[in-house]
């Protein structure tokens, strides 16, 4: 039987006093019933994962006893996910599955046909919770690095800051847009190695404009396509995750 996990952030980690607070308490304590001397699993998101046991249990906080600690080695390969914000539970999807496919940073975009419209505020709170959902993937699949979240952002902005990534990726339902095979096999015989890094933008259901695709290009995005089909948004997304997830993973090799 697998043991729970739970999350410690970073600036509360301490391997030598583990203690759960807020919802992971709450989780422990009112959801899973952990009883004292119960074994757990602890972990802070930056590859530490400690296994413990509950040595206290309060209102306020679980006490955890450790008993020993591992590092995960940090993912090898970098693989960003510029995603327009979807509606409903679409994001959460993506965001989740995401984590489980091994992505390094997500950053949710607010294009011009987004149909989700966020003020500051509601910005702040969707970055909340996407880190919420992001934190559960984890603890699920046993991911014990945590990937970052970005402030949803206006795709004008973003590209002002587009990661130095050696291959960047910009979803498109343009004739003119290559299958996503071609532009990696090109990739591998041009500079005769697979990418080590990679940058996927992936556009809402009516994808981007042509204003901002023609920045993205302009910023060195090259525009691919899944074929004939239509995906929606989500579905691209996670697919080409996959493909680029075990591209990267083979440059390691």
């Amino acid at each position: 039987m697998s043991l729970s996990r739970f999350y410690i952030s970073p600036e509360e980690w301490n391997p030598y006093s583990l203690v759960l607070t807020g919802d992971e308490a709450y989780h422990c304590r009112e959801v899973m019933r952990h009883q004292e001397g119960d074994k757990l699993l602890a972990f802070n998101g930056q590859g530490s994962e400690a296994m413990a046991s509950v040595k206290s249990i309060s209102k306020e906080n679980v006490v955890l006893e450790t008993q020993n600690v591992t590092k995960a080695e940090k993912l090898p390969a970098s693989l960003t996910l510029a995603q327009a914000v979807l509606k409903g539970k679409n994001m959460d999807l993506v965001l989740q599955k995401a984590t489980e496919l091994g992505v390094s940073r997500v950053v949710p975009l607010l294009s011009e046909r987004t149909v989700v419209k966020l003020d500051a505020a509601d910005k702040v709170k969707k970055q909340a919770k996407w880190q919420r959902v992001i934190i559960e993937a984890c603890k699920q699949s046993g991911q014990n690095w945590l990937p970052q979240i970005e402030e949803p952002q206006p795709v004008d902005s973003y590209f002002g800051q587009i990661p130095n990534e050696e291959l960047l990726l910009l979803a498109s339902l343009h004739p003119d847009a290559r299958p996503l095979p071609d532009i990696l096999r090109e990739y591998r015989e041009i500079r005769e190695q697979r990418p080590t890094s990679a940058l996927v933008m992936v556009g809402p259901e009516g994808d981007f404009t042509p204003a901002e695709m023609a920045t993205a290009q302009r910023q060195g995005c090259l525009p691919w396509t899944l074929g004939p089909i239509v995906l929606r948004s989500e579905t691209a997304a996670l697919y080409t995750l996959s493909v680029l997830g075990y591209e990267l993973s083979q440059a390691m090799v």
